[in-house]
């Protein structure tokens, strides 16, 4: 009997849907055995965790929720070892990961509830990005990687006011936008975002405020990236120096209407020149390091097994 995983997050602005279009809907699921997990209030590490200790060969794991939902749901198969299957649902407020695999709906997985075999030739291997800091393994991202400027944003949507704002239809779509917009615009000149550093031992400029690297489908939504989720080597990288209105809007322009510039790379390291705070941020969820030396992003050996609409 197959065995299907609900992942998602009572307390996320988008709870009531989840609840309505697929937790109400799973008594639809015959000759499955549905489970659910409940995102705890902790944090990732503890999530994926206790997520991974569930995983069993075999299984579907459903995430329905926001990217955040996506990571425990990514990281806890990868570190699982098992061999499950992941499939995504957009209940959050970019889901760029749904958007890499252009699932929207439980009928998007499996070609209508009724014909839960219909899942396998749906099956593609996804390869995402490992990030270590000094050295140890930090996390798996599946679609992208950010240090600096746009790493320390993220953080507006930690704040209990913009939680609030972001469970109103309205706060969703406008006011993350015009919430970092203010925040970029206070913020911009306020420090070096990036302290001394050198990318695969070239020194880059001290007005570089911001690293990322690429591998999903979309970046924030908006941003239009590439499939090197398929690639089990290359994925993309840039720096920038956004501080610049001009530069971030020429940025943003190329980005949505054609691609998110970035160069080939098989794996990055950055080296900073003396002990460096840092704030890092994957799929929207963000940490600070303090008196870090390096940072290195590289393909995962491991791939995940996906479905793709």
């Amino acid at each position: 009997m197959k065995r299907l995983l609900i992942i998602y997050n009572p307390r996320s602005s988008r709870a009531e849907d989840v609840r309505a279009e697929v937790l109400d809907r799973l008594t639809e699921f015959k000759g499955c055995m549905v489970g659910r997990y409940e995102v705890a209030p902790t944090n990732l590490k503890d999530n994926i965790l206790r997520l991974s200790q569930l995983i069993k060969d075999g299984d579907l794991v459903i995430s329905a929720g926001g990217d955040a939902t996506g990571i425990i749901a990514s990281n806890a198969i990868l570190e699982s070892d098992k061999d499950a299957t992941l499939a995504v649902l957009p209940y959050g407020n970019f889901n760029d990961l749904a958007r890499s695999l252009g699932t929207k709906s439980l009928d998007d997985i499996f070609d209508g509830v009724d014909n839960q075999d219909s899942i396998n030739h749906k099956q593609r291997d996804y390869y995402p990005l490992e990030v270590y800091i000094d050295g140890k393994f930090f996390r798996y991202a599946t679609c992208y990687v950010t240090i600096g400027m746009t790493a320390e944003a993220v953080s507006l949507y930690n704040s209990p006011e913009m939680r609030a704002k972001l469970k109103t239809k309205f706060g969703r779509k406008i006011g993350s936008y015009t919430n970092l917009a203010s925040w970029y615009f206070k913020n911009r000149h306020a420090k070096q975002f990036i302290p001394e550093f050198s990318l695969n031992g070239e020194l880059q400029s001290i007005k570089v405020t911001d690293y990322a690297a690429v591998n999903g489908h979309s970046m924030a939504r908006v941003m239009r990236g590439r499939e090197d989720f398929h690639d089990p080597v290359f994925f993309r990288s840039e720096t920038d120096r956004l501080a610049s209105f001009w530069r971030l809007t020429k940025l943003m322009a190329k980005s949505i209407l054609s691609r998110i510039p970035g160069e080939a790379t098989e794996g990055d390291t950055l080296t900073f020149t003396c002990p460096a705070t840092i704030t890092l941020q994957s799929e929207g969820e963000s940490q600070t390091f303090k008196n870090i030396r390096t940072i290195e992003i590289r393909k995962s050996k491991k791939c995940l097994k996906v479905i793709e609409n």
